[in-house]
């Protein structure tokens, strides 16, 4: 059954300050949240995904890989000892259990089901009862990357317009980029993962159109003409590089950063924040499309 997005995570060595940048970004946040593994998170919520900023916090409780699951924790702390910025990509799920069967028949996951429940927090200050069940995928060429879908249990208690307004007038992630030195090796993946019919072939590089959003891998050479900057990569795997985010006015957000202190830069009627100043993230607003 194909997938659409649901959220990206983006793993930082200091949660809080990554929050700061993204509150001086013209974004709205929720609190912090704990895991009993180890991570804290703070979200970011738009009307079709979110970001899940993460931190490892508390490295004493995780826990390590095992035969058929998979360490979130573990993954997280590996990541941030050397590098910032998006870690893991995942799509919405309606079955997680029947998507891990789907992963395992396809090669590309042999992981259990992951279960968990935590408390969540209204604008109002209420509580309520959150829970998420996890199928992971992972390409073996691609260690800096890992990928799962996300089955929401309660999820009217998750998603809340209250959440979803943002001072720079951020509506829908439109996609989201990854880069690879050679795309169309990952296609088949791709495909697997997300679940959809065909996987097209877009400049220099392939492309999964999901009904939540589009998923990219391009050549360096591609993402570094849509991001005006030089973009490069090591070895053959894949890297999350950027999230594309749809507004309704550029210059408003370009005045909102300048005011801000933010390095931003015009490229092709897109407002790009590198990620020299995002935490080692991408992020690329464009005009919303019209109808």
């Amino acid at each position: 059954m194909p997938h659409g997005l649901d959220h990206i995570v983006h793993a930082v060595r200091d949660v809080d300050a990554a929050a700061d940048f993204y509150v001086r970004a013209g974004f709205m946040l929720g609190g912090r949240n704990r895991h009993p593994w180890g991570t804290h998170n703070r979200i970011v919520q738009l009307k079709n995904c979110y970001i899940e900023i993460l931190e490892v916090a508390e490295p004493e409780k995780i826990v390590p890989h095992g035969p058929r699951f998979f360490s979130f924790g573990a993954f997280h702390r590996d990541f941030v000892a050397h590098r910032e910025g998006f870690s893991m990509l995942l799509l919405n799920s309606r079955d997680a259990v029947q998507d891990a069967r789907a992963f395992e028949a396809a090669g590309i996951g042999s992981f259990d089901v992951f279960d968990f429940a935590r408390e969540g927090k209204r604008p109002d200050g209420s509580t309520v009862k959150l829970a998420f069940s996890l199928a992971f995928a992972a390409e073996p060429n691609s260690p800096d990357v890992r990928f799962a879908v996300c089955q929401h249990r309660f999820p009217e208690n998750f998603w809340n317009p209250a959440f979803q307004t943002h001072a720079n007038g951020a509506q829908r992630v439109p996609g989201v980029v990854m880069i690879a030195s050679d795309p169309s090796r990952h296609r088949d993946f791709l495909k697997a993962y997300t679940g959809v019919s065909e996987v097209a072939s877009v400049a220099a590089g392939v492309s999964a159109h999901t009904e939540n959003g589009d998923v990219e891998i391009l050549q360096p050479s591609a993402a570094s003409d849509l991001f005006g900057r030089h973009v490069k990569t090591s070895g053959e795997g894949m890297t999350l590089s950027a999230m594309r985010f749809s507004v309704a006015d550029l210059a408003r957000i370009e005045a909102l950063y300048r005011q801000n202190g933010l390095a931003v830069r015009r490229h092709a009627e897109r407002l790009i924040v590198p990620p020299e100043e995002a935490f080692g993230a991408t992020l690329v607003f464009e005009p919303a499309k019209v109808g």
